[in-house]
């Protein structure tokens, strides 16, 4: 959610989230179809969340499942959400990134390959329709939010309406990020896990967190609350 203020009133100096997951080694690299059916999936573990990003509430009619994957190259990660109705941006061209993408119903990854660097990260959106826009994050410098970075990661997203589900899968390509030498067992990196869902403007959607957010100013862009991500065999 880069449209959000990005220097909330307090500012931990180290990290606070005793949120923790894996990602699962996959023998092979393969390309994301949005449907989580390649077998690598089967052998990783999904975690599920459905709490709101900055209070006690709790939104099971948006429950969304996380899980990852990871070869020496890239790092993937797949999400499962349950919905009520879509709420996109529609009639856009997706093969540009799209600004204010997180106005609509969007699924993000806040990804740090570098956790000693606190306030500098990368973000990555994917909506429904499979529109898309990825940053690079540094809070010290302004803009904070760098657009013109491209990272090259590949998406697709599959939407099951007879189930109210809709999945998507993001191949994040290591190499793209600073800090992102080739990936191997025992490594650990921050992330955070995003979702807005529903209709409405600020204020009336649902805006879900994976690890809980500390947020004076309730912005997504709070590196502080990251959980670790540790890569398995």
């Amino acid at each position: 959610m880069s449209g959000a203020a990005a220097r909330p009133e307090s500012q931990p100096g180290s990290y606070i989230s005793s949120s923790r997951m894996t990602s699962k080694h996959s023998e092979q690299d393969f390309v994301p179809d949005g449907k989580l059916d390649h077998p690598a999936w089967k052998r990783t573990k999904w975690l599920k969340f459905d709490r709101d990003a900055f209070s006690s509430a709790v939104h099971p009619e948006a429950a969304t499942q996380i899980a990852s994957l990871w070869t020496a190259s890239y790092i993937y990660f797949g999400y499962r959400c349950k919905y009520t109705a879509l709420n996109v941006f529609a009639d856009k061209d997706p093969t540009k990134d799209f600004w204010t993408l997180w106005e609509r119903d969007v699924v993000e990854v806040f990804l740090n390959p570098q956790p000693e660097r606190m306030r500098h990260y990368y973000e990555f959106e994917v909506a429904p329709n499979n529109l898309w826009i990825d940053l690079e994050i540094d809070l010290d410098k302004k803009p904070f939010n760098d657009a013109n970075w491209n990272s090259g990661f590949e998406h697709a997203t599959h939407i099951d309406a007879a189930k109210h589900v809709w999945t998507c899968e993001m191949r994040i390509p290591v190499s793209a990020m600073d800090g992102g030498n080739a990936i191997k067992a025992g490594d650990e990196w921050r992330v955070n896990f995003f979702r807005a869902d529903g209709p409405g403007v600020k204020g009336q959607r649902r805006l879900l967190s994976w690890s809980p957010v500390q947020s004076d100013s309730h912005s997504f862009h709070s590196p502080w609350s990251f959980g670790v991500v540790r890569f398995v065999r």
